[in-house]
């Protein structure tokens, strides 16, 4: 699903910041893992260049097969489009629009017909169990709630790779466990290749591999037969 090889990214400015350096990195279809390390450790930037967001300075960033350094921006585009769903710490819903609307905006991007579209937006809203909410503004949810409907558009394709940054970062413990163990029933229902970045050791070891990285380089690769969840 998902191979790095050799992969350096460095940010040039008032002097030249190496974010990764050299990473090989093989994510399996269907598998769910961490990435775990702390603040300025490159764990961000990889989960961006895994998700098209941004490209490597060097080495290979293979993604079903496809080499994305050889795409083009609009290549890249339909690739975040139809294969990725992304979980941000922030949420990034639009204020103005109701929580069906935030989940359909994906989907009439992709010209979708307004019922069809409205159909899976409800389907998603119920399957995160909102689906009393699906008039209310974002401003009128609990920041749990808000994560609920961030994940629901994130799904909005049924996409085959999740990508959750600081999923629970922006949330209280006992509403963040409840996030995580959505993820978790989402990716056992859906069997889609999920990554989560965090800093917490309790997400981490929810999931059933853990790379951690340190000063742009994975220093640990772990597995675990039992994930505590």
């Amino acid at each position: 699903m998902i191979s790095l090889r050799g992969v350096t990214k460095q940010f040039e400015g008032a002097r030249r910041v190496t974010a990764l350096d050299r990473i090989d990195l093989e994510i399996a279809k269907g598998e769910m893992a961490a990435i775990i390390g702390p603040s300025g450790s490159g764990k961000s930037t990889l989960l961006n260049l895994i998700g098209g967001l941004d490209r490597a300075s060097e080495g290979v960033v293979e993604l079903d097969g496809a080499e994305l350094s050889r795409l083009s921006d609009d290549e890249l585009t339909r690739v975040r489009r139809d294969k990725i769903g992304f979980i941000f710490q922030f949420f990034n819903l639009l204020p103005s629009l109701s929580c069906l609307e935030n989940v359909s905006l994906p989907l009439h991007l992709r010209g979708w017909p307004r019922k069809k579209t409205e159909e899976r937006a409800k389907e998603l809203l119920n399957l995160v169990k909102l689906d009393s909410r699906m008039s209310h503004l974002p401003d009128e949810l609990s920041g749990g709630e808000r994560q609920r409907v961030a994940i629901a558009r994130a799904l909005s394709v049924y996409p085959p790779l999740l990508l959750a940054d600081e999923p629970t970062g922006n949330l209280d413990t006992a509403t963040g466990l409840e996030i995580l163990k959505l993820i978790h029933d989402l990716h056992d229902r859906l069997g889609s290749t999920v990554l989560v970045v965090t800093h917490d050791l309790n997400v981490a070891e929810s999931c059933p591999r853990t790379i951690h990285i340190r000063d742009g380089r994975i220093f640990e690769d772990a597995r675990r037969q039992e994930a505590v969840r």
